[in-house]
């Protein structure tokens, strides 16, 4: 009677109608949770990501992200055969959270900087949470210990990393030219300095805009992204409270309780893990207040975190809309990445009390963390370390090459 695609449609239409009914039914919550996402996205997400935005796009038009991509070459490739221009979506995706590595991901492959297959590849490890979120409002503001920022954070990037080096071996389909290659046969005999000036050069020229274009270009592109983002997090922000008030979440959660009991999961966990599954600000939030042993809360706080949330899952998608950037890896990446957190949470754990007593004196006296300096902090170093090891990988195998023609 009926096609697939139609039951879909038919779907979509029944949920769209019945999510507004109960939205006019619970008027006053629903409002009350708008007011307070879009608190979250004017004071944290608005001033956090917004420079960082018109940056990217600024870099991208002056030609410097193919100059860096250039002189990444030879680290990205080998360890997460990405290309080198990857480690700016990763650099920008680790300091100032999601969904900027999605969208810096989505301009390299509009640009045919890389393949869609190195783009699947760059995206499922470059959209991370804000260190400001796990630093300052996860450990400070929600679990009221400063002390655990580390071991979130730590948690986090690390198992982002590590998916970034498994997904080196996911073989997908791959599309459309390359335009920056650092083997290309005219300039192979140049230095990799002098490759990476001349692809910024050919870039400027191929892009053309004059400087007060590209910034007026920038802010407009970052102003229509932030807007997204912000659309998002309050529509999810209603959404979740709505699931919760009509006792949804209460009925998934015993349903999910079967299959996590056998594990030791505590009760008090299962509204928090709903709840994160839709927007991971309000479930870590709850994951905090809830009467479970320590370790199981961190547990499933990096859970959450690497999830991500289907709030953040949207902006995503929406962000590569265009692309022939396919969405599945990215959602089988955020599931492997929970496990492997969840795991690493175990590890560091274990190693938590000797490295409690080191940090807390200085993180307890610490000022509050500002998140565009963290911010900024992060990606200058991340740049620094790998721009050394890029360069001192390029070195180490130009002399084995002299050393082996001199033998």
């Amino acid at each position: 009677m009926y096609g697939k695609q139609e039951k879909k449609y038919l779907l979509a239409a029944v949920l769209a109608v019945s999510i507004t009914i109960f939205i006019i039914i619970f008027s006053e919550e629903a409002f009350s949770a708008a007011l307070e996402g879009l608190k979250v996205w004017w004071e944290v997400v608005f001033p956090s990501l917004l420079p960082f935005f018109v940056i990217a796009e600024i870099l991208m038009g002056l030609g410097v992200v193919h100059f860096l991509g250039v002189l990444l070459e030879p680290l990205m490739r080998p360890v997460f055969k990405v290309p080198g221009v990857g480690s700016f979506a990763l650099a920008m995706g680790l300091a100032s959270g999601y969904p900027i590595g999605a969208k810096i991901t989505s301009n390299l492959r509009r640009k045919k900087l890389c393949t869609q297959t190195e783009a699947e590849r760059l995206l499922s490890f470059t959209c991370t949470a804000n260190p400001s979120f796990m630093l300052g409002a996860v450990a400070v503001g929600m679990f009221h210990r400063p002390d655990l920022g580390l071991l979130i954070a730590a948690t986090h990037y690390l198992s982002s990393v590590i998916i970034g080096i498994l997904l080196r071996f996911y073989q997908g389909k791959d599309t459309g030219p390359v335009l920056i290659d650092s083997d290309n046969t005219g300039r192979q005999k140049m230095n990799i300095f002098s490759r990476a000036v001349n692809e910024l050069l050919d870039a400027r020229r191929k892009d053309g805009r004059d400087i007060g274009q590209l910034l007026g270009d920038a802010i407009k592109e970052a102003i229509n992204t932030i807007l997204m983002v912000g659309g998002f997090i309050i529509l999810f922000s209603v959404l979740t409270r709505i699931f919760i008030v009509t006792g949804l979440v209460n009925a998934i959660g015993r349903l999910v309780m079967l299959f996590l009991k056998p594990g030791g999961i505590n009760e008090s966990l299962l509204l928090p893990l709903i709840s994160g599954l839709f927007e991971v600000t309000n479930g870590a939030n709850l994951v905090s207040q809830a009467q479970a042993p320590l370790l199981h809360q961190l547990i499933m706080t990096n859970i959450l975190i690497a999830w991500s949330g289907l709030s953040v899952h949207a902006q995503i998608a929406t962000v590569i809309n265009g692309t022939d950037i396919r969405f599945r890896p990215f959602i089988w990446a955020r599931v492997l990445q929970s496990i492997i957190a969840g795991i690493l949470t175990l590890f560091f754990y274990r190693h938590f009390s000797l490295a409690e007593s080191t940090f807390l004196p200085f993180l307890a006296a610490s000022r509050p963390i500002n998140p565009f300096y963290m911010a900024l902090l992060i990606f200058i170093t991340l740049f620094v370390i790998s721009l050394l090891l890029s360069i001192g990988i390029y070195f180490f195998k130009r002399v084995r090459i002299i050393f082996f023609y001199h033998h």
